[in-house]
């Protein structure tokens, strides 16, 4: 009797256990082992079905929790239509984030089936950070062969970090966005690595990556294939390396536009290097507007191959892409810029260009060992070379003859 009664308490225990266990796996915010899945928020993954509320809900959830570094998974296998929606880190109890994306994310097919409160100025964003990594093999696909017909739309962009640091983004491939791809803005401690970005080279202003207002970025190991520069450098941006790339087709890596509508713009220390591009409009570009302000310094460019770039080196201080612009003396200071080890084709006889304002020349500008050749005849290979200053040093093929010769600098 004393035994049966031992064993009809031990069961009662068991049940007691079974039950709180059950309650409170449910009370988890179903998630196990600090990794909240989408899919047990309630996400469909269809490609048709609206995603976009499970995904607020299911970061919202892993933002509140305790652990100190929740994973948000987003599983392989399925595609997650969402519309445009920002995700807030503010109140985030980690500073160690991880969204791990192993399957597809797209966009709405059509511009008018975009749910926007305001102006649709882009897709997903991920705003006041500290401490995120956005990993994965995952394709991040924002549909935008429809934006590329209107002939007027705002600034459309794809991916944007805005006001993080320490931010790391990994493995992904990035889609046929409307607009510019990712864009960093007003962030710092930014590391990009192992990307792929594609668009086609007719996609217009399909930046593959903007960066604005940020310090200490780099961008590595990636290959970008879009409809307007791999990478451009925007105002306020200074500390940034860019290294071991693949582009084209495309613009090339530009620094700039700067100073549009006399504004005062400035970028600084920016390292380029193992960078190749393949027939791309441009190599690498440094652009600004007449009439503005500001600087473009210490900036160098390194070890870079071009197979048939338009034009591989270029300074362009009267940018201006529309049909005409006014003459103007006031102009973005370009200093400090330094060329070396640049080798490879041009589809153009001026394979390098460096157009400097007259009131404001180009300075301290330095060429050494660069070897550019027109594809279609090597003898025709020139130069253009308008107010610079400087020195060239070692082979500097084609000649540039505004820098003056230096045996060693």
């Amino acid at each position: 009797m004393a035994t049966s009664k031992i064993l009809l308490l031990l069961l009662l225990i068991q049940c007691i256990v079974f039950i709180g266990s059950s309650r409170q796996l449910k009370n988890t915010n179903i998630h196990i082992d600090n990794t909240f899945n989408v899919i047990n928020f309630g996400a469909i993954g269809d490609g048709q079905k609206d995603d976009s509320k499970v995904f607020f809900s299911f970061m919202d959830a892993a933002c509140d929790s305790s652990a100190p570094s929740p994973t948000f998974l987003v599983p392989r296998g399925k595609t997650y239509l969402l519309q445009p929606l920002t995700f807030n880190g503010k109140h985030c109890n980690s500073n160690n984030i991880t969204l791990q994306v192993d399957g597809r994310i797209i966009a709405p097919t059509k511009p008018s089936a975009w749910d926007c409160e305001t102006n649709c100025n882009h897709w997903i964003g991920f705003e006041n950070f500290d401490g995120l990594h956005i990993q994965g093999p995952g394709t991040i696909n924002g549909q935008g062969d429809k934006w590329w017909t209107l002939s007027c739309k705002d600034n459309e962009k794809g991916f944007m970090i805005g006001h993080s640091k320490n931010v790391d983004i990994k493995g992904l491939t990035f889609e046929d966005s409307p607009q510019m791809h990712i864009a960093f803005e007003s962030s710092t401690l930014i590391h990009a690595t192992e990307l792929t970005i594609r668009a086609p080279g007719h996609s217009p202003n399909t930046e593959g990556i903007h960066i604005q207002r940020s310090t200490n970025v780099s961008i590595d190991n990636s290959t970008i294939q879009t409809g307007d520069d791999c990478i451009s450098i925007g105002n306020e941006s200074k500390y940034i390396n860019i290294s071991n790339i693949e582009c084209g087709p495309g613009h090339g890596i530009s620094i700039g536009s700067l100073g549009i509508m006399g504004k005062t713009e400035e970028v600084e220390f920016v390292h380029v290097r193992n960078v190749t591009f393949h027939g791309t409009t441009n190599g690498v570009r440094i652009k600004t507007w007449q009439g503005g302000h500001g600087h473009a310094r210490n900036i160098k460019f390194e070890d870079i191959t071009s197979h048939s770039s338009t034009r591989p080196i270029v300074i362009d201080q009267y940018y201006c892409p529309h049909k005409q612009c006014k003459n103007q003396t006031s102009a973005v200071e370009i200093s400090n810029i330094a060329y070396a080890n640049i080798n490879g084709t041009s589809h153009k006889e001026i394979a390098v260009q460096l157009s400097c304002s007259e009131s404001v020349p180009g300075k301290n500008i330095t060429m050494k060992d660069i070897n550019l050749i027109y594809e279609k005849h090597k003898d025709k290979t020139s130069s253009y070379c308008l107010n610079a200053r400087g020195l060239r040093n070692g082979r500097v093929h084609p000649s540039v003859s505004c820098l003056q010769e230096e045996d060693n600098f």
